[in-house]
């Protein structure tokens, strides 16, 4: 897949834009100034994966609380700043690596400029958010309602403030609840500028329907090679949010950082026990992490071609299957052999990265 090119922003110890992977991230849930509950939940996002943690900081108490969270938090920090840019200050103050800002709705300019200042002064990235909820008025009565075209424009309009400040450390998000709306603002967004963008489908609600939700809006955007970090915003523990996300990666082609299994969907022709083959593979594979594609198949009519196309293959039938690897068949095995021959074939495959 070919990346929109962009520029690199630094985000703590991460580069982030198309020379780079796209990063995974999420928020926390509980209150900031919670210390323990905070440091609690970024320990469980990191179990799972997540390399960017954001934390909301609308209290003086929440952004007491940052130093301590900064110095626990083994991953880039993002504080989440909406209304107070005093809280900004202080949130670069206390260490964070990037601040999450919507400059329409941070007051004045001269605002805007003191926390822009601020964050090239420590080196910390901006992320530009806009959602079509908050649009500012004059774009609404332009446009009618917060279409794409009306967050574009307001992303530029902040973009280009930002940059007439002498600041391009940052990347811009352009979130709705509506999918299309996502994917339209996102593409026009990317056919006119080379910063990088943080990619969601705002409140996409909870796991089953949500996680469908953001795989439609962000799956075609990375399909066209558009996107540098995501989020799926879930609503529950924030940690559900990872896997969901590294799995529209892997399913996009975008990044695929664990095995990607293949396998026949119901059909009369299935002549193995696939679900029990299934079942016995997904569990020897639990925390594997190398990014192989693995079929399994259980039928003559499609099994053989597909088990080709994968890293390794089985095309299954009759008590036994043919054994792929990298297109060429190596070898017939019995059926109740496949799995421990699957799993040979991926040691070998590792012993060659």
């Amino acid at each position: 897949m070919t990346r929109r090119a962009t520029r690199t922003v630094r985000v703590g110890t991460l580069e982030i834009g198309s020379e780079h992977p796209i990063r995974v991230q999420s928020m926390t849930s509980s209150s900031t100034a919670d210390i323990p509950a905070t440091l609690g939940q970024i320990e469980s996002l990191m179990e799972v994966g997540c390399e960017l943690v954001r934390v909301t900081v609308d209290t003086d108490a929440a952004a007491d609380a940052l130093p301590e969270i900064r110095k626990n938090c083994p991953v880039p920090l993002i504080a989440d700043i909406h209304f107070t840019h005093r809280l900004a200050l202080r949130s670069i103050d206390a260490g964070v690596d990037k601040v999450r800002l919507n400059p329409g709705n941070i007051g004045s300019l001269d605002r805007v400029r003191e926390v822009v200042q601020a964050a090239a002064a420590a080196g910390v990235a901006l992320r530009i958010g806009v959602n079509s909820g908050s649009v500012e008025k004059d774009l609404l009565e332009k446009h009618g309602y917060p279409s794409a075209a009306a967050m574009v424009e307001s992303a530029l309009r902040h973009c280009a403030t930002v940059e007439e400040m002498g600041f391009s450390n940052f990347v811009v998000s352009l979130k709705s609840t509506d999918t299309k709306a996502v994917v339209e603002a996102n593409r026009l967004f990317a056919e006119q500028t080379d910063i990088p963008l943080h990619l969601g489908v705002t409140e996409a609600g909870r796991a089953g329907y949500g996680s469908l939700k953001s795989a439609a809006g962000l799956g075609a955007l990375l399909l066209d090679g558009i996107g540098d970090t995501i989020r799926v915003s879930l609503t529950g523990e924030p940690a559900q949010e990872i896997p969901v996300a590294f799995d529209i990666l892997k399913a996009t082609g975008a990044r695929v950082t664990s095995p990607e299994l293949i396998a026949c969907p119901t059909c009369g022709r299935i002549d193995i026990d696939l679900d029990a083959l299934m079942d016995e593979l997904e569990a020897r594979l639990d925390g594997e992490k190398v990014p192989i594609k693995i079929a399994v198949l259980g039928c003559v009519v499609n099994g053989p071609g597909e088990a080709q196309e994968a890293d390794i293959g089985i095309a299954g039938g009759g008590g036994k299957g043919i054994l792929y690897r990298d297109g060429k068949q190596v070898r017939v095995v019995p059926e109740d052999q496949m799995v421990d021959a699957l799993m040979d074939e991926i040691a070998l495959f590792k012993e060659r990265q």
